[in-house]
């Protein structure tokens, strides 16, 4: 009998130490972290609203996190294929997802094998900002009002195509909702991302795009397109009348931009990249550049963010499934 007190005591000594050295990973991870380079998979094309939002905050988030910040950009599928490749990445800190309205909110409703569920496999970070959404036209386009758009489209039925930066997108949804509201007809061209949708309008290839002040600020003071309308007053486009005072009614859609990380986040990484957004958010420098951009900066919790993608889930997954945006 004496023989076994050794090999209990050993027992308990090897349980001891594993159950301390998987807690261990949880305690340090947060003290260690970051130890490399993090990555944002930005599901869009290099040059749209969402790349520009992520890099005008990169070197900011850099200093506060005290490493290299890159942007990956993976666009496709409305941002569906990006956010879907982050979502399978290791739940380490290492990978996160630049999330929007699109592929968070609506995507669900219109990819019905989409490769990720916003749920259970992504966990909210913070919100970055809103934005809301601008109508603009091709250069030389006749209607320069809202009213003259809806006159023109009745006019010459069947003529009008608008773009999109994918089906399901954000600017698709709007579009159709815009439709809705004022009876018109345009047949729907989507796009892979906010630049070949610019691109086509400029081109003359399509007449009407929706998208975010962010986007299009920059081609609309070039003369590049003709900004119409917005949902909600910006500093970026301040005589820009709204949809409202347009004579449009129900009309006030806007886009978040946010941070996610893949499901089984470690805590404590997650709480310390909350710590260096909000100290890069409250930063005024930031909150003027964003501004300049048309956004509206806006931190979150992860519990309040949580609770808005549920609700967008519902909004813009039942305005989805109303026009019949589905894409196998």
């Amino acid at each position: 009998m004496p023989r076994q007190f050794p090999r209990r005591r050993s027992l308990h000594a090897i349980g001891l130490a594993a159950l301390l050295a998987a807690a261990a990973p949880m305690s340090v991870f947060g003290q260690d972290y970051p130890s490399k380079p993090v990555t944002i998979v930005v599901p869009f094309p290099p040059g749209g609203g969402t790349d520009v939002v992520f890099r005008s905050l990169t070197a900011r988030l850099q200093a506060a996190l005290g490493t290299p910040v890159i942007i990956d950009n993976r666009a496709g599928a409305g941002g569906t294929i990006g956010t879907a490749a982050a979502a399978k990445a290791p739940a380490d800190g290492y990978t996160l997802i630049g999330a929007t309205t699109t592929t968070i909110a609506s995507a669900q409703a219109v990819y019905p094998k989409l490769g990720y569920d916003p749920v259970r496999d992504l966990i909210p970070i913070s919100t970055l900002g809103t934005t809301p959404f601008v109508l603009v036209t091709a250069p030389g386009f006749p209607a320069k009002t809202v009213p003259e758009l809806a006159n023109y489209a009745r006019m010459n039925k069947g003529s009008l195509n608008y773009g999109s930066i994918g089906n399901g997108s954000a600017s698709h949804l709007v579009a159709e909702l815009f439709k809705q509201r004022t009876g018109i007809e345009m047949a729907h061209v989507p796009y892979r991302g906010a630049g070949p949708a610019q691109t086509a309008l400029m081109g003359g290839e399509i007449q009407v795009l929706f998208d975010n002040p962010t986007a299009l600020v920059q081609q609309v003071k070039g003369n590049r397109m003709q900004a119409v309308a917005i949902t909600e007053p910006s500093p970026v486009f301040p005589d820009l009348p709204t949809f409202t005072s347009a004579g449009v009614k129900d009309f006030k859609a806007e886009l978040w931009y946010g941070l996610m990380a893949p499901a089984n986040t470690p805590k404590p990484v997650l709480h310390r990249i909350h710590e260096a957004l909000r100290k890069v958010l409250e930063d005024p420098s930031t909150k003027a550049d964003l501004l300049s951009r048309g956004v509206t900066p806006a931190l979150t919790t992860p519990e309040a963010f949580a609770k808005k993608i549920r609700a967008d889930i519902d909004l813009w997954g039942g305005i989805a499934k109303s026009v019949g945006a589905h894409v196998e």
